[in-house]
């Protein structure tokens, strides 16, 4: 069981370093985008299936409430939290929709869709960002493995260089708290 554990941890420790690596510059580019959007009044975005859902409603939370700080709240929507929502468009459409039909309800030109997918293949996220970019949204995607289709639609994307959905996770899970600390610095001017 040590060994397992062990074996794990190490591995998380490799993508994370390898996923530095390989994302650095665009990590900053999106810090920047998100923080601009948000000092110019637009709002982000946030979505997935799972625990991809999770970490969109966890980022949603940090901006809109606080991250390290105390500050103003920032405004961010998790677009997989109203049940109503989700089932009435997945029972009257398809839940390939249950995403795409908020983006054009809530979303307006200079905000950020950031869709979140470990396989990069989730229909519905990828039908999102697509509407979102149809709108003139700027479109973020965190994903895994080679991408998939939906770091081929995003204006920017975050790819975790694993197959591994738990390791993939837990390396967004360290994007989520990087963005959230990088956009409170940069919007209120905190040094690093």
């Amino acid at each position: 069981m040590e060994e397992i554990i062990h074996k794990r941890i190490e591995e998380t420790e490799k993508v994370k370093k390898r996923f530095l690596h390989e994302n650095i510059p665009g990590l900053i580019a999106i810090i920047k985008l998100i923080a601009d959007a948000l000092e110019n009044g637009n709002k982000l975005l946030l979505f997935g299936n799972g625990g991809s859902a999770a970490q969109a409603q966890h980022l949603a939370a940090e901006f809109v409430n606080r991250f390290l700080m105390n500050r103003p709240p920032l405004p961010a929507i998790a677009l997989s939290t109203d049940s109503s929502i989700l089932t009435s468009i997945g029972n009257d459409y398809s839940f390939s929709e249950v995403f795409s039909k908020q983006i054009v309800a809530l979303g307006k030109q200079g905000d950020i869709a950031v869709g979140i997918s470990t396989s990069g293949n989730s229909a519905n996220v990828i039908r999102a960002i697509e509407v979102a970019k149809e709108m003139g949204l700027e479109t973020v995607a965190l994903t895994g493995n080679d991408g998939g289709d939906l770091a081929k639609v995003s204006n920017y994307s975050l790819i975790v260089p694993s197959s591994s959905t738990p390791c993939i996770q837990e390396v967004h899970m360290a994007v989520v708290h990087i963005l959230c600390e990088m956009v409170e610095a940069q919007i209120f001017k905190i040094g690093y």
